[in-house]
Formats: structure tokens, C-alpha cells, sequence
């Protein structure tokens, strides 16, 4: 009888161990584990897959990504509120002196598609990219404006006022949008300018490309700007836009490619160069196309945390990749990708090293 009992007590000590190891195990599984990130909207629903897909494969990892636009992630970052980043518009010399030590890893690109609110309109509409100033400017007020007419030869466009929407949170993809109404535009460039945040002559604002999306799916004679993926989802039409080369192109994940194409030479020598407005050489390329960015701490305050980041990037800017063109987003060319882990070994706690200084450090 006191054999039994004793196995008995035996076997409940060792049940009690394992139970013991087990929580002691998942515990520390899950210290450090949880990532905050936060920016940009246009990237999120390229974000939340990549976020998806590495956990599936890091068991214990949690990383929420807060689609709060690129000047909230900015001013996170800044604050140290968040791990990482992400910002359609890249920080210039004088931005990075009031940040930590930061490093700028170009993560995707895609098109800033123009979408609108003309259920009447039985074919594509288009618009160069002077007339779509002058119509952000407030200078072209309706459909039936002769601007808009003539680029729409044999069209039958509506009478409906034109409803101007635009960001109302500072947003990378207004920056990417203003940057090329700047170079198009010279009246823009002077007036309003670019950047996350501008003073915008005329319209409604829309918190993230989500806010920008719902206000033009509600409303009769809108237009807006937003990544392809909000149009494509709310099933709304897209405009074809001129390019350099004289043709009339659709918002695609290849003419963003053929875009960061035309400025490989440029993009070596600074990730921050701009792509939009690409020379006439690109024929298909579609001019508001951008790159977007991962911000990511040299060092972070926290070792494990830092490592699991670098490890997200390095996903990222590999395997992630191979989903973009299905998301409708950008893949990498090979010279960016190549880029981008020099510039991940300059951040603490992973086995890449760099000893080149880029040029956006």
C-alpha cells in the first residue's frame, strides 16, 4: 500500500514538473515577443500579410502594426512609443538630426492610384497631371471643365461638381501625390508645395487612405487618392494617367516596377530619391508610384526585441517580397534588395555587418 502511495506522490511530482517547465517554457517564449510598429496606411494591407505569414513561423511573436499614417509613425518612433516605423515618405538630413539613430530600408512600392465617384462614367477616366493640379488647386470646379473634356475626347462625363478629397492626417501618401503635382505643376510647387502635411487649397480631409476611400465611396463627383488596394477592395474605378512618355497609364504594380526602374542609378546613390514623374525613356511606367520605408532604431532599449525585428526585416525584404505583385504591390528589384542588407546590418543585434555608410543614415 505505501509502494502504491508513494508511486502515487512520484508520479503527481513529476506531473507537477512538467506542468511547471511547461509554464516556466511558454513564459519565457513569451517575454519580448511583443513588436509594436506603426505609419503608414498605404502599406498596411501589404504589412498585415507579411505580419501574418511571420508568425506562422515564429511561434510566440506577436507584432501589431498601428495604420495610424506615416507622420504618426514618424512622431512614434520619435518618442520611442514603437520598435519600428513605416513611412511612405523618407526623412531628409535635417528630419534625422531630431530622431534616434535611425536606418531607412526602402520595404515596397506601388501606385497612388486617383479613384472617383462617377457611377454614370462607362469608361476609364483620364487626366494629365496638370489637370489634376489645377483641379487639387480649385481651379477646375466641375466634370464638364474643357480640360477634362478634351482629355476625354467622345466621353460623356457628367454635370456633377468635382468633390476634391485629400488626407487629413500627415500621410506618406500625399507626400508621394504632392511630389509629383510639384514636379508637374510649377504653379503647385509654389502655392502648396509637398510633403506628409499641406495646407490644401480646397476639399475635405479623410483620416488614412481608409478615411479617403469611405468619403469618396459616399459621395457623387469625388475624387481622391489612395493606394490601389482601398480602391480595389471597394470596387471603385480608377484614373489612367499621362506619363512622360505620352501614354495613358493605369495604376499597376508593373508600372510602379518600371518606375523605380527608371531611377536605378539614383536610387544607388540615395534610397530616398523619389520615383515619380519617371523620364519618357519608361513608357509604361505609371508616374505616382513611390517607395515606402521601414524606420528602423540603430539599437533598440530592448536586446530580444531588436533581434526579432531585424529578423521581421530580413523576411521582409526576402521571402516577403515574393507576395507583393499579388497584393498589387511592387516587388523589389534586385539592386534595392541587395541595398537593403547592407542598410539592415547596420542595425545592433543580427549577424549582418556593414562597414558602408548609406547615404540616408
Amino acid at each position: 500500500m505505501n509502494s502504491i502511495r508513494s508511486r502515487f506522490i512520484l508520479l503527481l511530482l513529476v506531473v507537477a514538473g512538467m506542468l511547471a517547465i511547461a509554464c516556466n517554457s511558454s513564459n519565457h517564449g513569451s517575454q519580448n515577443t511583443t513588436i509594436i510598429g506603426a505609419g503608414s496606411t498605404f502599406i498596411n494591407p501589404m504589412m498585415s500579410h507579411w505580419i501574418s505569414e511571420f508568425q506562422k513561423s515564429h511561434s510566440g511573436v506577436q507584432i501589431n502594426y498601428q495604420s495610424i499614417g506615416s507622420g504618426g509613425g514618424i512622431q512614434q518612433l520619435k518618442k520611442g512609443l514603437v520598435d519600428f516605423g513605416a513611412s511612405d515618405a523618407a526623412l531628409d538630413d535635417q528630419q534625422l538630426q531630431e530622431m534616434p539613430a535611425i536606418v531607412q530600408i526602402p520595404e515596397s512600392a506601388g501606385p497612388v492610384c486617383i479613384t472617383y465617384n462617377l457611377p454614370e462614367l462607362k469608361s476609364s477616366l483620364k487626366l494629365s497631371g496638370e489637370t489634376l493640379a489645377k483641379i487639387y488647386l480649385g481651379q477646375i470646379k466641375t466634370w464638364q471643365d474643357p480640360a477634362i473634356k478634351k482629355e476625354n475626347s467622345g466621353v460623356n462625363l457628367p454635370n456633377h461638381p468635382i468633390q476634391v478629397v485629400h488626407r487629413s492626417d500627415g500621410s506618406g501618401t500625399s507626400n508621394i501625390f504632392t511630389t509629383y503635382l510639384a514636379k508637374v505643376s510649377p504653379e503647385w510647387s509654389q502655392k502648396v508645395g509637398k510633403g506628409i502635411s499641406v495646407s490644401w487649397p480646397v476639399g475635405v480631409g479623410g483620416k488614412g487612405s481608409e478615411g479617403v476611400t469611405n468619403n469618396v465611396r459616399q459621395t457623387p463627383g469625388a475624387i481622391g487618392y489612395v493606394e490601389l488596394t482601398y480602391a480595389t477592395e471597394n470596387k471603385l474605378p480608377v484614373v489612367q494617367i499621362r506619363n512622360k512618355a505620352g501614354e495613358w497609364v493605369e495604376p499597376t504594380a508593373a508600372g510602379a516596377s518600371a518606375a523605380i526602374d527608371a531611377f536605378q542609378s539614383e536610387l544607388a546613390r540615395d534610397v530616398r530619391t523619389p520615383v515619380v514623374d519617371p523620364p519618357a525613356s519608361a513608357k509604361d511606367a505609371y508616374p505616382i508610384s513611390g517607395l515606402t520605408y521601414l524606420l528602423i532604431p540603430k539599437q533598440g532599449k530592448d536586446a530580444a526585441k531588436e533581434a526579432m525585428v531585424k529578423q521581421f526585416v530580413q523576411y521582409v525584404i526576402t521571402q516577403g517580397q515574393d507576395s507583393a505583385e499579388s497584393l498589387q504591390y511592387s516587388k523589389l528589384p534586385q539592386s534595392l534588395a541587395e541595398l537593403d542588407q547592407k542598410l539592415l546590418g547596420e542595425v545592433q543585434g543580427g549577424q549582418q555587418t556593414s562597414s558602408n555608410q548609406q547615404p540616408n543614415q
